[in-house]
């Protein structure tokens, strides 16, 4: 009788078959959108922030004041914001909610302010009249319900489409139109509006 081998077998084939198989595991990369830092975030976009507040109030240092909250509250649930192409829509909807509580806190009797809130154009034959207008059009919209009121300034202040609104204050977008379209009823009746430039 021939005794075996003293030497391995097939010992790749052997070792093959003993080894358990490595999976290669992708490496992730960078995710899209990512900030390095909260501070790298208020950088970039700041300023486009600061507008959603000084459309959600007359005063820019209440808007400052706003807006800091909000930025406030994003720091604080940052590392919990996993993408950041949400972070604008975060920020707003911390803006609206702030001045959401200001305004149950406080009964705006009367909308006064000595700057528009967006950058004034180029000046017009009659600037005056022209800001007549502009207090009238923003004592009506303080005259809408709050919800309303919120809508209309996302929509035709801050120029977000209705889907985007829709996600700003978690409601459907069929929400945001009809409340939108209410909205619009309301000023067109308005009797300072419909006299032109108010009493």
């Amino acid at each position: 009788m021939t005794p075996p081998p003293t030497g391995p077998v097939c010992a790749g084939a052997s070792t093959a078959a003993t080894r358990p198989a490595q999976r290669t595991v992708p490496r992730q990369g960078p995710r899209p959108f990512a900030y390095p830092s909260f501070s790298s975030f208020v950088r970039a976009r700041q300023p486009l922030l600061l507008r959603t507040a000084r459309s959600l109030t007359a005063n820019p240092c209440d808007a400052e004041d706003l807006l800091q909250t909000a930025l406030t509250k994003t720091f604080v649930a940052w590392d919990r914001i996993e993408d950041h192409r949400a972070l604008d829509g975060y920020v707003r909807r911390a803006l609206v909610n702030t001045r959401t509580s200001q305004w149950r806190k406080r009964k705006v009797e009367e909308f006064v302010c000595e700057e528009l809130p967006e950058p004034v154009g180029p000046a017009e034959p009659d600037p005056a009249e022209r800001q007549v207008l502009h207090d009238a059009m923003w004592r009506a919209v303080m005259k809408l319900p709050e919800r309303q009121r919120q809508m209309v300034v996302l929509r035709y202040y801050e120029d977000l489409s209705e889907a985007q609104t829709a996600e700003v204050l978690g409601v459907s977008v069929g929400t945001v139109k009809s409340a939108v379209s209410r909205a619009l009823g309301r000023l067109r009746e308005d009797p300072e509006l419909t006299a032109g430039v108010g009493a």
